[in-house]
């Protein structure tokens, strides 16, 4: 890996740092239900691009196979939750 990549991957990966620590502010903080929902699903899209990044800087195919997977959960879990919040129940 060059130098200026590795640069690049840690100031990626201390940004991504901050803005997590941002969101899970927003998540105990939040005036609303609907705004740490979306802080939530801000978390799990952080968490997938970190996975990403820490894939790129070691060149494993496992973190973007976890990746992946982050992404699939965190959809289905960000789903529920909105159909929770809109209709009181997630299974009909």
């Amino acid at each position: 890996m060059s130098g200026l990549l590795a640069y690049a991957v840690l100031a990626s990966l201390f940004i991504f740092a901050i803005a997590m620590g941002l969101a899970l502010i927003r998540v105990f903080r939040g005036p609303s239900a609907q705004d740490r929902v979306l802080a939530l699903d801000y978390l799990y899209i952080l968490g997938m691009l970190m996975m990403l990044v820490l894939g790129i800087r070691y060149a494993s195919d496992t973190y973007f196979e976890g990746a992946l997977l982050i992404a699939l959960f965190g959809f289905v879990g960000s789903f529920a939750l909105a159909k929770f919040l809109l209709r009181g129940e997630v299974i009909e």
